[in-house]
């Protein structure tokens, strides 16, 4: 991932249809980045969107929020959009507010719903 700009995407389970769906509409603007997501995000993202580059880490629950949170940290990643469920418990809540923590901490742009990730990813080839 070195000298190419990553963005990660996460959507919980009740999101993850509107995650492949803005990636589909923004596939023009997140061409020329490298995308890291969560196992079954990152699945449905190349299913919408086969020409992307995604790396698929773990679930989330099974450590993949762990994984991108490391990536932050290290400056590997320049922006998080996470999809958030706010109607569904999340039995794995300690590592979304974990991640979300580090992406404040390292000062990386974050959205957490479409609306905000709309108008971020306008800004990315600007």
């Amino acid at each position: 991932m070195a000298g190419s700009k990553c963005i990660a995407l996460i959507a919980h389970d009740e999101k993850k249809d509107a995650m492949a769906e803005f990636a589909r509409r923004n596939q023009a603007a997140l061409a020329d980045w490298h995308i890291v997501a969560t196992g079954t995000t990152g699945g449905r993202v190349l299913d919408a969107c086969p020409d992307l580059k995604v790396t698929r880490l773990k679930s989330g629950p099974l450590g993949g929020d762990q994984q991108i949170g490391a990536l932050i940290a290290t400056s590997e990643i320049d922006m998080l959009i996470f999809f958030i469920d706010p109607l569904t418990p999340m039995p794995h809540d300690v590592d979304v507010k974990a991640l979300t923590r580090l992406a404040v901490l390292y000062d990386i742009p974050m959205a957490l719903n479409e609306s905000t990730a709309e108008r971020l990813i306008k800004t990315l080839n600007h």
